[in-house]
């Protein structure tokens, strides 16, 4: 396991100081905390919270402030049901005292049932695509007054049908990267369903820009995660390759809703996911 993955690992598995009650803390970040980093602590969390005959299927979310990266965060885990088959968690995020984010974690008793899966999108393998962290590195460089350094190479990214961000037009919007974390990670369900839900939150709230001349990075857009939605189809490894392929239906009333599956490199259905977003047009300057 490389540094870099040592240090993501050491804040997204967040400290336990009661049973439960949980604290977290970020990579050092410019702004606010990465939607993504909360998302995965409060799993990480919930899932230390339930035995290991249950895995969590499903798990809804919102955020509510933006996060300081510079403080503490505090999880309190609500042990809302355990029944037969299924149990519920409900995890409350906090700074200064109050909610920055709030999830409900389902999870079941592994079993066997019917079976089908969506097809995995044939598209360029990730050899040959240039990682992320070197293109926003060289567009940081470029253009310093738009974009900051990127904050992690623990997540490898390769990006498939990439953008222009310095003269975006609209395009379809469809988006398919993949992702992985460089190194062996073990074998703990938990770790990569840790970081499944952390890297669930990149590009998610772009491909909902894709039909219109903005990104995210846009000075004239005002974008934030409002809520998330992950459901774990089958376990998942995220040491190697998940392709993320991700489309966006609908924009309206200054929000964008996103969707998302998670393949493995064999073509397995993971997981899938939805967001709607916030993407604003700021007011034109007078």
């Amino acid at each position: 396991m490389t540094d870099l993955l040592a240090d993501l690992l050491n804040h997204l598995e967040v400290k336990r100081i009661d049973t439960y009650l949980f604290t977290g803390s970020s990579p050092e970040r410019p702004r606010r905390i990465f939607g993504g980093q909360v998302l995965a602590q409060s799993l990480n969390a919930a899932n230390r919270s339930i035995g290991n005959d249950r895995v969590a299927h499903s798990m809804h979310a919102h955020f509510l402030r933006p996060g300081n990266p510079a403080k503490q965060i505090v999880f309190e885990v609500d042990p809302t049901r355990d029944g037969r088959s299924f149990a519920t968690r409900r995890v409350v995020a906090k700074q200064d005292g109050k909610p920055i984010f709030i999830t409900s974690v389902s999870y079941q008793e592994i079993e066997e049932g019917l079976n089908h899966e969506a097809p995995m999108p044939e598209v360029e393998p990730p050899e040959g695509l240039q990682n992320d962290f070197d293109f926003w590195t060289e567009m940081a460089a470029k253009h310093p007054d738009r974009y900051d350094p990127p904050f992690s190479q623990a997540v490898e990214r390769k990006v498939i049908n990439r953008r222009d961000y310095t003269s975006p037009k609209p395009e379809d919007p469809i988006s398919h990267t993949w992702f992985r974390v460089p190194g062996d990670i073990g074998d703990d369900p938990n770790r990569h369903q840790t970081l499944i839900a952390f890297i669930s939150d990149f590009a998610l709230l772009g491909a909902a820009l894709f039909p219109h001349p903005y990104t995210a990075a846009s000075k004239k857009i005002q974008a934030a995660s409002l809520d998330h939605a992950i459901w774990f189809h089958r376990p998942g490894r995220a040491d190697d390759y998940l392709l993320y392929s991700m489309d966006s239906p609908n924009a309206g009333g200054g929000r964008g809703f996103s969707r998302g599956q998670f393949f493995s490199r064999d073509g397995r259905l993971i997981a899938s996911t939805a967001q709607e977003s916030l993407i604003r047009l700021r007011p034109s300057s007078p």
